[in-house]
């Protein structure tokens, strides 16, 4: 069952035209919500709407937003735009979308005449805070390259709720993005990573991607019940179409849980059991003692039988990222406390960039 109440807008803090920021409150209290305007109209100050508490309520993820459901001030609404695709499917906020491969779509000939991916490279993360540094890396070395961002199903289903991406487009750090699975909101949207990579390819000329969920990893503490686990996946489907996989590992040396020390567990998971097909892991320079943990990682689990790992001095990212004024953070920490994730990713970029 859903929580839901009714509140009323106080105050549109920020918006665009895919997403609303707002004060609501609910019998004379103050929260934070989001509104998607393209699901649910957009809605203005003093608007009655419902709203799914369930996740505040419950001190779940979302980052402490409601979600607005429906707005009773303009309940009725009609879909306009043109596609056959549902996403959300036999959900009551299943939306309508243009997919690129369907045949109303004016670029289903060429996803239909796709031959392969001609060894471009496809960075592949297994949390949203590895866009930027991975992003920053490829540009800093290759500004003219085309980059587009594939946003998978694993977290955050709207792109909009990203406020990564919109800063990185801006900048013209990524070029393009594709929304893949129930994902939707981006330039294009794809049934699956397979045909999101060949929309990247045959209908956005892609010199690199990059691929990640949005915002929202789900994890239970335990080995194989994380959503990022589907970055062995994408390394199967990247070495199937014929492109070149660049995993990004997940390094830290601050996390107080001894599963992510080093390599986090999840990584290694990955690379060893799920990962079937040789991607290229991209690996920061290290101080000796924690450079001598990693490489025991690896080699305790024989990982470099099938994968390349790769280290590159990443640090002028770092400095690219302070130059552009584009903070870094994950899990609500900072570059400072989690230096060595940040360089793993952006030594990433810097790969992309390497024959």
């Amino acid at each position: 069952m859903i929580s839901k109440k009714i509140g009323q807008v106080l105050e549109i803090e920020k918006e665009n035209a895919d997403i609303q920021w707002i004060k609501v409150t609910i019998d004379e209290q103050l929260f934070s919500a989001i509104n998607y305007p393209t699901a649910t109209g957009t809605v203005k100050p003093g608007d009655e709407v419902v709203l799914n508490t369930t996740a505040v309520e419950h001190g779940l993820g979302t980052g402490g937003y409601h979600i607005v459901m429906l707005n009773l001030s303009s309940i009725e609404s009609k879909a306009k735009e043109p596609g056959h695709i549902m996403k959300l499917r036999y959900t009551p906020f299943q939306i309508k979308v243009l997919a690129v491969e369907e045949q109303g779509n004016p670029h289903h000939g060429e996803i239909s005449d796709f031959k392969d991916l001609n060894n471009i490279p496809v960075m592949i993360g297994s949390l949203h805070s590895k866009l930027a540094p991975a992003a920053l890396g490829y540009k800093l070395m290759n500004p003219n390259g085309k980059l587009v961002y594939i946003m998978t199903d694993g977290g955050a289903l709207p792109l909009a709720f990203s406020k990564t991406v919109p800063v990185l487009k801006e900048q013209g750090l990524i070029d393009g993005t594709i929304t893949v699975g129930h994902a939707y909101g981006g330039d294009y949207e794809a049934v699956n990573i397979y045909s999101g990579l060949i929309a990247a390819k045959e209908v956005l000329e892609a010199d690199a991607v990059i691929i990640c969920m949005g915002p929202g990893v789900v994890g239970t503490g335990t080995k194989w019940g994380f959503t990022g686990i589907e970055q062995g996946d994408i390394i199967n489907a990247v070495n199937v179409l014929k492109g070149r996989a660049i995993a990004i590992p997940r390094i830290t040396f601050k996390d107080k849980r001894d599963r992510h020390k080093g390599l986090s567990h999840h990584t290694l998971t990955i690379l060893e059991k799920v990962a079937l097909q040789p991607a290229e892991v991209s690996l920061p320079v290290l101080p000796k003692e924690e450079n001598d943990y990693l490489k025991n990682q690896i080699r305790e689990r024989r990982l470099d039988d099938l994968h390349t790992f790769i280290t590159i001095d990443a640090e002028k990212v770092l400095d690219y990222a302070e130059h552009l004024n584009i903070p870094f953070s994950t899990m609500g920490r900072s570059v400072e406390e989690e230096r060595y994730y940040f360089l793993a990713a952006g030594a990433a970029g810097i790969l992309a960039t390497q024959e």
